[in-house]
């Protein structure tokens, strides 16, 4: 695509969550540093929290990959499962063999059993569960129970929830209130500010291979924060187009008119609000991506 034209190894602004993009944001820095003194403490419920695109995902990989030998770690990156299902997989997580008739209680005894057999040779087990807000109430009661499992001096099993602001609703339900009233450590992911964007961006590219001089003019990066709010999702996102479309041109600098045309083209901020220069945005981001497609044919 464009990574040759600006000296690139690879694409800097993917919406995978590689850990090797992490930007250590003051965000990102005090929560990773939370989840590692809640985990190393043995918290049975920690819980992260943010909106949509701020790198909850992304966090908890760096997380993971941070956490020691001593650790063992279970990932549910789809959590909208009944109790039972939540079971299954985490005995999956877990390496527990069990018969597919096997029943809840037996499948659990199986869990506490592996469980106990971790603890024995000196491992903590932690399971991160990954777009928590959508895990109907029962199986989030089955969690409470989950972490009841200790021997007399830690847990057995430490719980991480990641997931957006519907997660804290959840969690000021009646019903669940004494898996609430468990959570000792939590923190909010916010947006990046208006200062950290040039840093952010700076950085992927960084990472990216580029060593060229700023590759985003200080227009485009304000117009860039405008349209994104500084979510690191929709910073991608806007990023990535508008160097496509800078690339379309046979531009070396991205300009605000490459980052207008990206916010145009993406439905995630025209939904949200209408700026004047977002007028002709569509029609400025088709002609560069017309532009791009006769250079890929040449």
């Amino acid at each position: 695509m464009y990574a040759a034209h600006f000296g690139l190894r690879e694409l800097p602004f993917s919406i995978t969550p590689d850990t090797s993009f992490f930007f250590s944001s003051p965000h990102a820095r005090e929560a990773l540093n939370t989840l590692l003194v809640a985990a190393r403490n043995g918290e049975g419920f920690i819980k992260i929290t943010g909106e949509v695109g701020t790198g909850k995902t992304l966090l908890c990989r760096k997380f993971m990959a941070a956490l020691g030998d001593d650790f063992v770690t279970a990932y549910l990156p789809n959590p909208y499962l009944e109790p039972r299902t939540l079971l299954l997989a985490l005995a999956d997580e877990l390496e527990v063999a069990y018969e597919p008739e096997l029943d809840q209680h037996r499948l659990l005894k199986g869990i506490t059993a592996r469980l106990l057999d971790l603890a024995r040779a000196r491992k903590r087990v932690l399971l991160c569960i990954d777009e928590a807000q959508a895990m109907p109430v029962e199986t989030l009661e089955v969690l409470r129970l989950l972490t009841n499992l200790e021997t007399e001096k830690r847990k057995l099993l430490q719980i991480v929830l990641f997931g957006q602001p519907e997660l804290d609703r959840k969690l000021g339900l009646e019903a669940i209130r004494q898996l609430a009233q468990r959570i000792t450590f939590h923190y909010t992911l916010g947006p990046l500010s208006r200062d950290e964007l040039d840093f952010y961006l700076a950085h992927r590219l960084r990472v990216a291979g580029f060593g060229g001089a700023r590759l985003f003019t200080p227009r485009a990066v304000r117009r860039l924060y405008a349209a994104s709010r500084g979510i690191p999702r929709l910073i991608n996102i806007l990023a990535h187009k508008a160097l496509m479309s800078c690339y379309g041109e046979g531009r070396q600098q991205v300009g605000a008119a490459h980052v207008a045309a990206a916010a145009g083209d993406t439905l995630a901020v025209r939904k949200r609000r209408v700026w004047p220069w977002l007028a002709v945005a569509g029609g400025t981001f088709a002609a560069a991506a017309a532009g791009l497609a006769w250079a890929y044919a040449r």
